[in-house]
């Protein structure tokens, strides 16, 4: 064999080896997200689990915060610099992002049969044709409470409207708590862990969610001003200047052990795990009288989606696949206790608190936060102005009555139910 033949050889096998070396490289994808809480979980938890069983796909989970999430992605994705995995929020801001094309069709993707129409319903269509997102869970409303606090002045767990305003009458009269912890000046709180807690109870879930949709229904009918003249009464029990406290605020007087009872959602129970001394109970928002059934904020909360334009779409979809399977939802539900699978595969969950709130869903009528399908696409915004409202009944500056026709005429001047 002649030098020649040989170093033609070498040089053959080389860029042979070189194309080999490269075609094994490992895809990186990226996460949007605007939980930047769940980063060390995503880090130390759910991605060595994926890249465990898919050598050669690397993860990275690149958060932003909350508040800037929306703007940031949406510039994002108009640059084509996002990142090929998107975290989507419920309902309208992910559809518009779909209607955009922002947001790949996933409907066909393996993984996908594990969900119910319910669960699927925050990230599918108008028609009912296409989803665009991978359910990953949903949060439930209702109240944590201090159990110390409750043994201590011999409070049994409100199950009515009747014994709620009563146990909040003893904790105020004992004196040695802040009846409820919760603020006006954040807004959404009001909205969020007041009226959009309690009111399914008396709109009836669905049903009445449903009939506003359809026009059957207006806010201005009883069933939506009387969770309205409900939380009025609140006010008596948050404490001194609650007007000018804000979340954290709130987060912070329920923790330091201050305030008995905090209007909560799911959400809070890692948090409240880690900074709470005292033992932690929750029930359900009480009903208007012994025997009605209940109901229960069960809101789909988060998702996950293929930025369309990703170059790594492949590997983007064995990821979300991954993510649509019960190996996921056993691991994400017990990393973050308070957000629950949407997978139909039952996921047994460790934490107390978690376990009380997911039991609700065996007793009451699930339902999802009444302004955010359909009724906040236009201007005003129905979502932000019952933030508005919630508060302004609260603090009294608005009464049930007033603030129900603002909110109605503020729909009807863009929204006509279809006939």
């Amino acid at each position: 064999m002649t030098r020649t033949t040989i170093k033609g050889l070498l040089l053959a096998s080389s860029i042979l080896g070189s194309a080999g070396l490269a075609h094994a490289e490992d895809v990186t994808l990226t996460i949007e997200s605007w939980r930047n809480d769940d980063l060390a979980i995503w880090q130390e938890k759910l991605i060595p689990a994926f890249e465990a069983k898919n050598p050669g796909i690397k993860v990275v989970f690149s958060p932003s915060a909350p508040t800037e999430y929306n703007s940031a992605l949406n510039a994002k994705l108009d640059a084509g610099s996002a990142g090929d995995l998107i975290t989507c929020r419920p309902f309208d801001p992910s559809l518009e992002l779909y209607n955009k094309k922002h947001l790949a069709d996933l409907t066909s993707l393996p993984g996908m049969e594990n969900f119910s129409d319910v669960a699927k319903s925050a990230w599918t269509t108008d028609d009912g044709k296409a989803t665009f997102c991978v359910p990953m869970a949903s949060v439930i409303h209702g109240f944590i409470y201090n159990k110390d606090a409750f043994d201590q002045l011999g409070i049994s767990v409100p199950a009515t409207e009747e014994e709620f305003f009563a146990a909040l009458d003893k904790i105020k009269a004992d004196g040695n708590y802040i009846p409820m912890a919760m603020g006006t000046k954040d807004l959404w709180e009001a909205a969020t862990m007041g009226y959009q807690n309690i009111g399914p109870n008396y709109w009836k879930g669905e049903e009445g969610r449903l009939a506003l949709i359809k026009g059957e229904q207006k806010l201005t009918d009883e069933p939506w001003v009387e969770p309205y003249r409900v939380i009025a009464k609140w006010k008596d029990y948050l404490g001194d200047g609650f007007e000018a406290q804000t979340y954290p605020d709130s987060q912070n007087l329920f923790t330091l052990g201050r305030a008995a009872i905090y209007p909560a959602g799911s959400w809070e129970i890692t948090g409240f795990n880690t900074q709470a001394q005292f033992k932690m109970g929750a029930f359900p928002p009480p009903v208007k009288k012994a025997g009605d059934t209940c109901y229960i904020s069960d809101h789909t909360d988060i998702g996950i989606g293929l930025n369309a334009k990703s170059a790594n779409a492949e590997a983007a979809k064995t990821f979300l696949t991954w993510v649509a399977s019960p190996e996921f939802a056993d691991i994400y539900a017990n990393a973050l206790p308070g957000f629950f699978s949407l997978n139909s595969t039952a996921v047994k969950m460790t934490d107390p608190l978690a376990q009380e709130f997911v039991s609700w869903r065996e007793k009451c009528k699930s339902t999802i936060r009444s302004t955010y399908q359909i009724l906040s696409r236009g201007t005003p915004n129905l979502e932000n102005e019952t933030w508005l409202e919630s508060a302004n009944v609260i603090n009294g500056t608005d009464t049930p009555d007033v603030a129900a026709k603002k909110l109605q005429d503020g729909l009807d001047s863009w929204f006509k139910p279809a006939k």
